[in-house]
């Protein structure tokens, strides 16, 4: 049976996000019903829970259709997404170089995300030339809006002098803020540089926030990092190591 579409039920995207908390079958079916209507931000949010599965069953070919389809309707986050789809092969064949034109539709629109991803592409080369400048420009402004991972990427430019003048004070100020902000690369970030100045006592909790908020190829990383950096790591490593052999089952 469809599911018969209320205006009120689209008064705003709010309402639909937090009827996929409680309900998501029947948060699924009105975001269906008003994609269907031409409701820009149900369309993304089709695009969203259709690659999640959430409330309806998973299908990245037909996320990916409603995506280009919300970004032609002007949604700079369905610009972003398009680009991920396209950059990771969801739903479809991977396309580096549409990923990196999308990603830059939803960063000219002022979309955080948008910024990330297309540094992202610009710092490695794929899909477009690398260009650590741009890059740099890319991180900065996201950073700048408060997206936490760009200021961590941020910092490590300023650490490292990348495309700009070294700057460690402010490396240092840009990790904080990423990791106050929830990044865990970011928290890592941080320590590694309180280490140094011998604050191991403050590094301590960020380590191990890191190592419990990390995501798998994060701590894998992180690992080969503190197995070189010295007897002081040797204890985090340990762990690290520890919380990657739990993550295999």
């Amino acid at each position: 049976m469809s599911y018969q579409l209320r205006r009120e039920e689209v008064v705003d995207a709010a309402g639909l996000r937090a009827m996929l908390e409680h309900s998501p079958g029947q948060a699924a079916q009105a975001i269906l019903a008003a994609a269907g209507q031409g409701v820009l931000e149900a369309q993304l949010l089709l695009g969203q829970i259709l690659l999640d599965g959430q409330g309806i069953e998973a299908d990245e070919v037909v996320a990916r259709r409603w995506f280009g389809i919300a970004a032609q309707g002007g949604s700079a986050m369905a610009h972003n997404m398009l680009g991920r789809c396209l950059e990771h092969g969801w739903g479809g064949e991977v396309n580096l170089a549409q990923a990196a034109i999308h990603y830059a539709h939803a960063a000219d629109a002022g979309l955080d995300w948008g910024m990330y991803n297309l540094g992202n592409l610009l710092a490695t080369g794929r899909g477009v030339p690398a260009n650590q400048a741009q890059a740099l420009g890319c991180y900065e402004q996201a950073a700048q809006l408060g997206h936490a991972k760009s200021m961590n990427l941020y910092g490590r430019y300023l650490e490292q002098g990348i495309a700009t003048t070294a700057s460690p004070a402010r490396a240092v100020r840009w990790y904080r803020r990423s990791a106050e902000a929830g990044d865990f690369r970011g928290m890592f970030s941080l320590a590694l540089v309180l280490v140094e100045r011998g604050e191991v006592a403050e590094a301590g909790p960020w380590l191990e926030r890191a190592r419990v908020e990390g995501n798998l190829n994060f701590l894998r990383s992180a690992l080969v990092t503190l197995q070189g950096a010295g007897p002081v790591l040797e204890a985090f490593a340990a762990r690290y190591a520890e919380e990657i052999e739990q993550h295999r089952f």
